[in-house]
């Protein structure tokens, strides 16, 4: 049986691939073939998430045992196959390819095809270019703080103050006579 997908992104509009793999095929396997369809680097860590209807994640599919949670089964990519965890057409599923901003490609199985197998992954339609692998938050936080050393090194002692303190300064007198009204 051959599984039919469709991958999209929430960050680029016109972004789109299908790809075509044996439902005795690993999550691995689904894994390397949308990374070499978007050309990402394979050393990444990533999960797959089995999701509802809703998109909400039910179980997730990682690329290495965290051993976060022993009471949990872990769920790997290179064990688990396609076929064990997906049944129906519209089976939806994520792929989160940079967990510290929690972005993510979102699959679909559009349709199944009974009688035939495929020796390798297929990558069927491509369009638009794929979102960066890595965001470019960091980037963005990076430019102000440079722009902003020459500011910090122009600050010198004086512009916070003195150490020493003058009891002139503060007028205790001022806060007896005040009172808090209700």
């Amino acid at each position: 049986m051959i599984f039919n997908f469709r991958i999209v992104s929430d960050e680029v509009d016109n972004f789109r691939r299908d790809i075509q793999i044996d439902a005795d095929s690993t999550f691995l396997d689904l894994r390397n073939a949308i990374f070499e369809s978007v050309n990402y680097d394979k050393n990444q860590m990533c999960s797959f998430f089995i999701c509802d209807d809703n998109w909400e994640k039910v179980r997730e599919i990682t690329l290495e045992d965290m051993g976060l949670d022993a009471s949990e089964d872990a769920y790997l990519m290179d064990e688990t196959i396609l076929s064990d965890e997906i049944e129906d057409e519209g089976a939806r599923l994520m792929l989160t390819f940079d967990y510290l901003n929690d972005r993510s490609f979102y699959i679909e199985m559009k349709k199944s095809e009974t009688g035939r197998t495929l020796s390798e992954p297929l990558c069927t339609s491509a369009m638009g270019v794929a979102p960066a692998q890595e965001s470019q938050l960091e980037i963005f936080e990076a430019k102000p703080a440079a722009k902003n050393a020459k500011a910090i090194e122009d600050f010198d002692e004086e512009f916070y103050g003195t150490d020493s303190y003058n009891d002139d300064e503060f007028d205790a007198a001022g806060f007896d006579e005040m009172t808090l009204e209700e």
